[in-house]
């Protein structure tokens, strides 16, 4: 093997960036994004090292506050010692497929710091508020040996639970006037937040909002962990304290055996998106010419989806 080779194996690239190459992690993390040559095997050499970091979900509507809250829970997590990754789903064009990639130019005051890295992720159109890459991205990050993912979302409403499955912890954002418990329920507030916090609680209308919260939380309760609704006002900052404290007390709560389940039900579920996106790239490779003349088919109205779809498969024999 040559010096070039020993330098990009995927073992070397782990070392690198464990080591604090901010540079080699920003390739890496490019390289399984983009489903770049040699991506599963660089997962495969991330994944050794993973399973140690405390990954921590963000969600909310637009506007909420999520960036500003994400920032000053960055402030708190370093002043613990603990160094910290952000996961920051943009939204993209649905034209060009570029990303506004905003939450960098949000949490500049940390950009100095070697201990936070900062990673703005294009949703690229994929529906619950992640993006596709994100659950390779998240593995990357845990093995180069961060102690805290924090993973914000796109924003996007009520579409927005796919984080629950990507996230040991998840916080939900509302702010005041943001609708009543029916809307919560109806949004599946209640199904995907750990803790939730009211931001901009210093406009009228936050009283009610925690109200709301609490009585969603009173008709929908059915674990034994009940989740706090926490008050903050992130550009002061207000709260910080109070939900990072809230944060923790669910990492205590996980401890007892929930968050080794958590994992496990993440583990198959990556493992089943592994297989299907294998698959469809074997299926494209052996039957490109194919496949597109049963697409015209299905278009033109002469095949359903679902047969097109058997005829498919049955070509991987």
């Amino acid at each position: 093997m040559t010096d070039s080779n020993r330098d990009t194996a995927p073992e070397a690239v782990v070392a690198r960036v464990r080591r604090g190459d901010r540079r080699a992690l920003a390739r890496a993390i490019s390289t399984v994004e983009e489903n770049r040559a040699g991506g599963p095997e660089l997962l495969a050499a991330f994944h050794e090292h993973a399973h140690n970091a405390r990954r921590i979900g963000i969600t909310g509507a637009p506007g909420a506050g999520k960036s500003t809250l994400s920032t000053e829970l960055i402030s708190v997590i370093r002043a613990s010692g603990a160094s910290v990754a952000v996961m920051a789903i943009d939204p993209s064009s649905p034209f060009t497929g570029g990303a506004i990639l905003g939450d960098r130019i949000r949490m500049q005051d940390h950009i100095g710091d070697e201990g936070v890295y900062i990673r703005s992720l294009a949703s690229r159109g994929h529906m619950g508020g992640m993006s596709a890459s994100a659950p390779k991205v998240a593995v990357v990050l845990d093995g180069a040996g961060f102690d805290v993912v924090l993973m914000e979302t796109v924003g996007v409403g009520q579409a927005e639970v796919e984080v629950l499955g990507e996230a040991d912890t998840t916080l939900v954002v509302v702010t005041p006037g943001w609708g009543d418990s029916v809307q919560a329920n109806k949004a599946g507030l209640l199904e995907i937040g750990d803790v939730f916090v009211v931001n901009k609680a210093d406009r009228p209308g936050a009283d009610d909002a925690v109200r709301d919260l609490e009585m969603m939380l009173d008709l929908g309760l059915t674990e034994d962990w009940r989740p706090p609704v926490v008050q903050t006002v992130a550009l002061e900052p207000k709260g910080i304290d109070e939900l990072w404290q809230a944060l923790e007390s669910h990492a205590v709560y996980l401890s007892d055996g929930e968050l080794a389940g958590r994992r496990a039900a993440r583990a198959r579920r990556e493992t089943r998106d592994a297989v299907r996106e294998l698959l469809l790239a074997e299926i494209l490779d052996r039957s490109g010419p194919a496949i597109a003349e049963l697409l015209d088919e299905v278009s033109a109205g002469r095949l359903d989806p679902w047969s097109a779809a058997s005829k498919i498969v049955a070509r991987l024999d």
